[in-house]
């Protein structure tokens, strides 16, 4: 007689061979980094289904270690996000990674930690922002990382993106319905997980976010911000640079918590010799030439802050901000502090003209393009700098294939031009309808240093504290696709209508490309005719 297996066993059989490998989960969001350190990160992924949370790494692709996570729910559905934490990392050193929930496992990438600030390594970043999806233009943010991001990196620094690229930014605006589960699937990590699986991610929340429970859920960034607001706000330091993360949204620009953590955390950066930089972003604009109805006037209470720390300390600073969709580049008057723009990587361009705008002296550059924005940080000991550069890759009417269209360098120590020389007017019997302001030429011993700004002032008292006249020039101003400087060489300014019969003085100081003003001239004075 024949051996029969029981029905049952054979049922049973036949529906795990049929359906057990649908039961498999699938990976939904590949593997994406967060919250790095010199000895830590975190690997999140989304899968299905399954609890299980393991990453296996390693300092070669043959891997050999082990670690286990956690996971949650994300729509209350059987998906799961999974965060697992790798510590006990060396400091500066590139690891092989590959995550696994029950028998899926995803393909071997790879990552590399950051350096102390004491080790005085360089490292580049990037930032963009408004990557929500344009239904008109649905894939241009895939293209924006996959045919200018990647390749750029490759062909300007070279084939390994780790080695290349330390961290990414995104103020805000990461896609067009927070709450909406499948656009953070869909339009924000699959269009970018060749870059966020070997990159890690700091975004800040956007007005289009909606302060939606799915933002904290797929992201882990460093809880230090005020406890009642965790990962609302929050700081990561990268070797020698200090990066803010804030909420500048509705409900919470309001709160006095954030602008006093912020003032903890910058009191912070100043005491600690090995940070040279601090970067802060933020979704909203304070000034916008491009779209004057997006303006948000509390992000003028952060910029102010940012501006007495790099006054005090000598530490330059930036804001990185969205919100208008284009690019802008300017820097406050008194202070090395710069503003920038960093939009559109998806979001609808601003063109100009389509709404209200303004010529604002701040600006040095507005352009209606999409594109994203690196920074080289240079940690030389001794001679610290940054440089950032605009890649445009166009818009509707004009054609950009990672094209840099604007380019500056910050120096951690100041290096003044000479003090330039008031010429004339002096004297008297000066026209009261108006005069021109008259200085000498711009020198410098800095190599390679050039005029890049004139600041002008006259007054009716010696001591300049009733100002008639502050005039603040720059080499460029590119507004509304032209220079509006152009031919401008910034030695000459011309005055308003004065008072008849009138003492004034006047004075002058010249500023470089690397945002180092110079002395003020000596003061010159001169009194108006009688009509």
């Amino acid at each position: 007689m024949k051996n029969t297996l029981p029905l049952f066993i054979l049922t049973f059989m036949l529906f795990t061979l049929v359906y057990g490998q649908s039961e498999q989960p699938s990976i939904l969001v590949r593997p994406y980094l967060q919250d790095a350190s010199p000895n830590s990160i975190k690997i999140m992924w989304q899968t299905s289904s399954g609890e299980e949370s393991i990453v296996e790494w390693g300092t070669t692709q043959k891997l050999g270690k082990k670690t286990r996570g956690k996971a949650f729910d994300v729509n209350f559905t059987d998906s799961r996000i999974h965060e697992v934490q790798i510590e006990n990392l060396k400091r500066f050193t590139t690891y092989f990674y590959r995550v696994r929930t029950g028998k899926t496992v995803s393909d071997i990438f790879q990552f590399k930690t950051p350096p102390f600030a004491s080790d005085n390594q360089s490292f580049n970043m990037l930032a963009m922002s408004d990557i929500q999806k344009d239904h008109l233009n649905p894939d241009k943010f895939s293209e924006i990382v996959n045919e200018g991001i990647l390749p750029y990196i490759k062909t300007e620094y070279g084939k390994k993106l780790p080695d290349n690229l330390a961290l990414v930014l995104v103020p805000g605006d990461l896609v067009e319905n927070g709450t909406k589960y499948e656009q953070w699937k869909d339009d924000f990590f699959a269009p970018a997980q060749k870059l966020f699986s070997e990159v890690p991610v700091y975004p800040v929340l956007g007005n289009h976010e909606k302060n939606s429970a799915y933002y904290f859920k797929y992201f882990s960034l460093p809880k230090n911000g005020t406890p009642a607001y965790a990962e609302h706000w929050w700081y990561k330091d990268y070797g020698n640079t200090r990066i803010i993360g804030l909420n500048s949204n509705e409900g919470y620009r309001e709160i006095e918590q954030q602008y006093t953590w912020l003032k903890e955390v910058l009191a912070e950066a100043a005491k600690a010799p090995d940070i040279d930089f601090v970067f802060a972003q933020l979704h909203h604009p304070h000034k916008s030439e491009l779209w004057i109805p997006g303006e948000e006037e509390s992000t003028g209470k952060v910029i102010k802050l940012l501006e007495d720390f790099t006054t005090k300390t000598g530490k330059p600073s930036i804001h990185f901000f969205g919100h208008t969709h284009g690019y802008s580049r300017g820097q406050s008057k008194d202070h090395k502090h710069l503003w920038v723009n960093v939009a559109s990587a998806g979001g609808a361009i601003d063109n100009w003209g389509e709404f209200e705008g303004r010529d604002y002296d701040e600006f040095t550059v507005t352009q209606d393009e999409y594109g994203f924005v690196m920074v080289e940080v240079d940690a030389t000991e001794g001679r610290p700098k940054f440089t950032l550069k605009r890649i445009s890759r166009g818009n509707e009417h004009i054609s950009r294939s990672n094209e840099k269209t604007d380019e500056i360098t910050v120096y951690a120590k100041s290096q003044k031009p000479e003090t330039p020389e008031a010429i004339s007017p002096k004297g008297g019997n000066i026209a009261f309808t108006g005069t021109t302001l008259k200085a000498g030429n711009f020198a410098s011993s800095f190599e390679g240093a050039y005029h890049a700004a004139t600041h002008w002032q006259i007054a009716t008292k010696a001591d300049f504290s009733d100002l008639v006249l502050d005039n603040w020039k720059q080499s460029e101003n590119w507004y509304y696709r032209e220079n509006r400087q152009e031919g401008d060489d910034l030695t000459d300014e011309p005055s308003k209508r004065l008072k008849p019969d009138s003492t004034y003085f006047w004075r002058v100081r010249y500023r470089d490309q690397h945002l180092n003003w110079s002395d003020w001239s000596n003061t010159l004075t001169f009194k108006t005719n009688t009509p």
